[in-house]
């Protein structure tokens, strides 16, 4: 069983986690690798920060998520694996409320940009 996501140490298991499945997995790693390059732990930190703000009420996160990846090629396919990976992360290390919402919260965020990016 996983454990509530109560605090920033629970939001970066999260974050590094999910990241580390992306950075290895066939479709997500070439698009990520290719436009973050050695800058990961600038975008790791920007990840905490977003969650942060997300989950824990916390605001620490200052920017616009998408304008990003606006221009990014990046397909249906693309926000299933990215979905995918980041639910096996919550559900391999992660429970309760906080769990369901940050699942909830990815989906819309999948599916905003995926309508963003189609028109």
């Amino acid at each position: 069983m996983g454990k509530e996501i109560i605090s920033l140490d629970d939001i970066k298991k999260l974050v590094d986690t999910f990241y580390d499945k992306v950075r290895k997995d066939s479709l997500l790693a070439p698009i990520f690798n290719k436009v973050i390059q050695d800058d990961w732990q600038k975008h790791l930190d920007k990840m905490y920060t977003f969650w942060q703000t997300l989950l824990l009420g916390e605001h620490t996160y200052y920017g616009s998520p998408f304008p990003p990846h606006a221009n990014l090629p990046i397909a249906e396919e693309h926000f299933n694996r990215w979905l995918d990976l980041f639910f096996s992360t919550i559900d391999e290390n992660f429970e309760g409320e906080k769990a369901a919402e940050a699942k909830w919260r990815a989906s819309r965020i999948a599916e905003v940009f995926q309508h963003k990016i189609n028109t």
